[in-house]
């Protein structure tokens, strides 16, 4: 078995085929040179701890070896021969399999306004632009973030723990458009802004310009922003290029069926990479989260040594803003209804339901673990087609747990 991609989705994958029992000959191939690590602290702990830090294992390293998973590191995978069944890496070798599953990722899209090549304007994605991110986010620098999305607010909250004075710059109208309610993302607006970040929204950006001194940012509305590193979290782009270039269909990511299996029937992806029919929500969606990589790793494994299982999971988020967390179960698009949940000390949650009635999704933002638990009782009402009356999700008095058994 070949895994191509050493993420968070692909070691999972090679444990899960491990814990099916398979006791074949398993690489995992990987371009950084780091066995697999988790991201979400990428944009939190990796800035804003006191001593540099370290990549946080997916697994301790030496798991990989006793389960005997070979990993390939700092070598990426270069092509698809399909006919021969192989992969040609960067280094000119090519490894054989019987079958591949591509956990590929996803890469930060590129602004084309900014510099090239410039060490003032910065993206993340791995552990080393976390390191490189440390070396600008600190006190008496500022700091433009542009996007107002999910990384840019986490990046925003943990250069201003760092001391640096932070301007970000969403083009959209408000901050999280494509992400959470309006209600939810103006209490995390306020959250920042009671930090001490500045939010500019409705910003379009007419140039960018690398100076002695930083980095200059003109705006449509005439203003002009000073910054000393500019941060792009504007999203991100499936990485498709060698599923695109073996002739695999692709579709917002590259195309898999309810099984993760490609136009290739001995190919799989999973993960950021890959899009992919959902039953529930009825059309085709691709997801970037920290337990849809885990989910699908997984599922792909199993479905490698046919299993045949169909994706059933409900779609999940967090993020984590200054000290509120922010939890997403289900995908709202299409909602007709919402009801909101008070459930104290500013905690909420809303919940968003379809025209028939039906669960959809459901949106919270609190303290700490505020949200959690009615979070994830939300996900198992989508996952069951529930369709509960709005009066009783608005009730705190009302438990969720026994809309379950109605």
């Amino acid at each position: 078995m070949l895994i191509v991609g050493a993420g968070e989705c692909g070691a999972r994958a090679a444990f899960a085929l491990r814990e099916n029992g398979y006791e074949g000959s398993i690489k995992l191939v990987g371009e950084e040179p780091h066995l697999p690590y988790e991201r979400p602290p990428l944009s939190k702990e990796a800035i804003t701890s006191e001593e540099l830090p370290s990549p946080k294992w997916v697994s301790l390293p030496d798991r990989f070896s006793s389960l005997k998973i070979e990993c390939v590191t700092g070598n990426a995978a270069a092509a698809i021969d399909r006919r021969a069944k192989a992969v040609r890496l960067s280094d000119g070798s090519a490894v054989r399999y019987e079958k591949l599953l591509l956990a590929t990722g996803a890469a930060p899209r590129r602004l084309p306004l900014a510099p090239e090549s410039s060490d003032r304007v910065l993206y993340l994605r791995s552990f080393d632009d976390a390191i490189r991110l440390r070396s600008h986010l600190k006190t008496g620098r500022h700091v433009a973030i542009i996007g107002g999305g999910f990384i840019g607010l986490e990046l925003a909250a943990s250069a201003r723990k760092r001391g640096a004075d932070v301007t970000l710059i969403e083009a959209q109208p408000r901050i999280l458009m494509r992400g959470v309610p309006a209600e939810i993302a103006k209490v995390v607006a306020d959250r920042h802004e009671a930090e001490g970040a500045r939010l500019i929204c409705g910003g379009g950006i007419s140039v960018m310009a690398e100076h002695s001194g930083g980095i200059e940012i003109a705006l449509t509305d005439g203003e002009t922003i000073e910054a000393d590193c500019a941060v792009i979290g504007i999203g991100a782009t499936p990485v498709t290029g060698l599923a695109a270039s073996a002739g695999l269909a692709t579709d917002n990511g590259i195309a898999v069926d309810a099984k993760l299996r490609t136009s290739d029937a001995d190919i799989f992806a999973a993960g950021d990479c890959c899009s992919f029919p959902l039953r529930i929500y009825g059309r085709r969606v691709r997801l970037e989260s920290w337990r849809n990589a885990q989910v699908q790793g997984t599922l792909a494994a199993r479905n490698m040594l046919d299993a045949e299982e169909p994706i059933s999971s409900i779609p999940w988020f967090w993020s984590d803003q200054h000290d509120l967390t922010l939890q997403v179960a289900g995908i709202a698009d299409g909602a007709a209804n919402t009801a909101r949940r008070d459930l104290g000390g500013g905690a909420f949650i809303l919940f968003h339901l379809a025209a028939d009635g039906r669960l959809l999704a459901a949106s919270g933002i609190g303290p700490g673990t505020a949200v959690a638990r009615d979070a994830r009782l939300a996900e198992m009402l989508i996952a069951r087609g529930a369709r509960p009356l709005p009066e009783q999700l608005a009730a705190p008095d009302v438990r969720l747990k026994a809309l379950l058994a109605a």
